[in-house]
């Protein structure tokens, strides 16, 4: 556990401080501590195997702080672990990706080193047994962000996007510091088991309660859950890479390891679990409706992210202590594969293309061929089709759910299990209208369509076959444009979409969480209706993209947000700059008019003094200073 963090932070120092002249000892730098790191969560997971499924150890050792008991203590236990090595994959999988992809950006050896201490901040987060170290973590992972968000600095609207993510993300981290502090306080210790033991051993307080909620503040804000969603979608100005880092396994998914540590006290204080519920199925209903209706391919994706990440706060929200938080975990880790394979490949595309408007990416699966499997599991485990990852882990969130509300879970459970099932054909519609973009006829199939009404002799030759040939130069195309290592990390990716689902069969999750067929039939059924409405829309367009049908006011209010920014600006910002100015004005006009004030009294008795004090020496005067001199001078001589 303590090389899985101090190896990324390592190598940044010395990707920072070695390598500013030369991108290349920066990536290898930074390539060779993600290949430690992951290493590092390899070994971790065979300890587990002999310690019997938990590991604790220490870090810097326990802190003096009189009566607070400090630890700094690290665990790990299987889910949590196999969350850890997902993270140092995908992480490892970025860096090499990083390597082709800002090769010629000057700032490359910054941008690598600044994913390698994101690295280290979210394996903290993750094997954390302290409060202290888990908002450490919690904070490094903010900073990060903001330098990857704004990496392209020239770029007004990076500048914006890095701005307006920590402003957002800074706010609700107030109310996690101070919930944090509330729950050691109260415990006297920054254990987070000895948090969760002391707080469990009697009925919920006022006081857990409201520690809880603002910790879930705090959750949402860096969750990007509403109402602190519209961070999320802007921040794709920031470098694919980065994109993919922050929505597949760190930032965004780092809320959901906060509340998994401290599950126990959540599923227990039902005035936290209804808000969080409230919360996340507002953001999964509404991420969904929102991807479906972008215009471009990377803010689809983050909008899906939006939803995704809901959806594993929402089953915590939903769970009992019955069921326990698994299912949060398994779709964390599901999720952490697809997602960082449709941002990679999404990236890949773009290259070949210049850009990541739906307009520019359409027919790109159908004209590059090497990347049409790699978008098509994506999307297929994206949307929770069998036999993906996808599939396995939601049905898990939705077993769980189930469970939930049929075992006594209250309000939470239901409304979490309705906003799941609800969520099921949305997930399906948006993906299918991107894989219907992606894979429209080219100009040369369409026009092929058109004009060739008789029935065309095939040749037999390989060469001389218009559509072959158009197939093989794409290919060339797309892999001379990515390195090797590059389309063999992407190539993982699309592999883990599939066997990773074997992770959801490991004997280390609850057993006593039971699918309902009738339930997973209604779901697939919704699932298939749901795309076939999407194509059936598509039929008539020329871009074969089915969010063409939504009206134009209700498309360009999607995608702005539905005006998030603009009540930022109304509820927030607005108030705030007036208040600081009402306190700027308070200042210089009241507190320092009194300054100002005295310095004006003194003059004015200075000048009412020399007024009434004539202007030149009485004769006592000159006998008063005449004796002084007499007095001085004798002084001296008597001296």
């Amino acid at each position: 556990m303590q090389w899985m963090v101090l190896v990324p932070a390592l190598a940044a120092l010395a990707g920072i401080t070695l390598s500013v002249p030369s991108n290349r000892l920066a990536a290898w730098i930074a390539v060779g501590g993600g290949i430690v790191t992951w290493l590092a969560s390899v070994w971790q997971l065979r300890v587990l195997l002999a310690v019997d499924g938990r590991h604790t150890s220490g870090s810097v050792g326990a802190l003096p702080f009189g009566e607070l008991d400090v630890p700094l203590g690290l665990v790990a236990t299987w889910p949590l672990a196999l969350v850890a090595a997902t993270v140092a994959t995908v992480a490892l999988v970025i860096q090499v990706y990083s390597r082709w992809y800002l090769w010629y950006d000057p700032r490359y050896p910054a941008f690598a080193a600044t994913v390698s201490v994101f690295t280290a901040a979210m394996l903290l987060t993750v094997l954390a047994d302290d409060v202290i170290l888990l908002v450490v973590g919690w904070e490094v992972m903010g900073w990060c962000s903001y330098l990857l968000i704004g990496h392209h600095s020239t770029k007004p609207a990076a500048r914006r996007a890095a701005l307006k993510a920590l402003v957002v993300t800074r706010s609700a981290d107030i109310g996690f510091v101070l919930g944090m502090a509330m729950l050691a306080a109260g415990a006297r210790t920054t254990s987070v088991a000895g948090i969760v033991e002391h707080w469990s051993a009697a009925a919920p307080t006022r006081g857990l309660v409201l520690a809880l909620v603002l910790v879930i503040v705090g959750v949402a804000g860096k969750s990007a859950v509403f109402p602190f969603q519209d961070w999320l979608p802007d921040a794709m100005e920031g470098p694919t890479p980065a994109s993919a880092l922050i929505h597949a396994a760190t930032m965004v998914a780092a809320g959901s390891v906060v509340l998994i540590h401290l599950f126990e006290l959540l599923a227990v204080t039902d005035p936290a679990r209804v808000l969080l519920a409230v919360l996340a199925s507002v953001s999964l209903l509404g991420g969904a409706v929102m991807a479906f209706a972008q215009a471009d391919l990377k803010r689809l994706l983050a909008w899906s992210t939006v939803s995704q990440v809901a959806l594993m706060l929402a089953v915590l929200a939903a769970a009992t202590p019955q069921t326990g938080p698994d299912a949060a975990a398994q779709h964390l880790v599901a999720h952490a594969w697809f997602k960082a394979l449709l941002f990679l490949a999404t990236g890949w595309l773009a290259v070949l293309v210049g850009g990541t408007a739906m307009a520019t990416v359409a027919s790109g699966a159908r004209r590059y061929r090497v990347l049409r499997r790699r978008f098509a599991w994506g999307l297929l485990a994206l949307a929770g089709v069998p036999p993906f990852v996808g599939f396995f882990s939601k049905e898990l969130v939705l077993g769980t759910a189930e469970s939930a509300a049929t075992g006594g879970g209250g309000i939470a459970s239901v409304l979490v299990l309705s906003a799941v099932g609800a969520s099921a054909p949305l997930t399906a519609a948006y993906c299918m209208r991107a894989w219907l973009v992606l894979d429209r006829p080219t100009q040369v199939e369409q026009l092929a369509v058109i004009y060739q009404q008789e029935p065309v002799e095939r040749i037999d030759d390989f060469f001389d076959e218009p559509q072959v040939v158009h197939e093989a130069e794409g290919l060339e195309r797309a892999e001379a444009a990515i390195s090797s290592s590059a389309r063999s990390g992407t190539t993982l990716l699309a592999a883990m979409t599939l066997v990773g689902s074997v992770v959801a069969l490991l004997p280390i999750w609850r057993s006593d969480v039971h699918l309902n067929l009738q339930l997973l039939a209604a779901t697939l059924l919704l699932m298939v209706v749901a795309a076939l409405a999407v194509k059936l829309a598509a039929r008539g367009v020329r871009t074969r993209d089915a969010a063409a049908r939504i009206p134009a006011r209700a498309s360009l209010a999607a995608e702005r947000g539905l005006g998030a920014d603009y009540a930022y600006r109304l509820l927030v910002a607005t108030p705030v700059v007036a208040l600081a100015r009402a306190v700027t004005w308070f200042d210089r006009e009241v507190l320092d008019a009194w300054v100002r004030g005295a310095g004006a009294g003194a003059r004015l008795l200075g000048r009412a003094g020399e007024l009434l004090t004539p202007r030149r020496a009485t004769p006592a005067l000159a006998l008063v200073l005449g004796g002084v001199l007499v007095l001085a001078a004798l002084g001296v001589v008597t001296r």
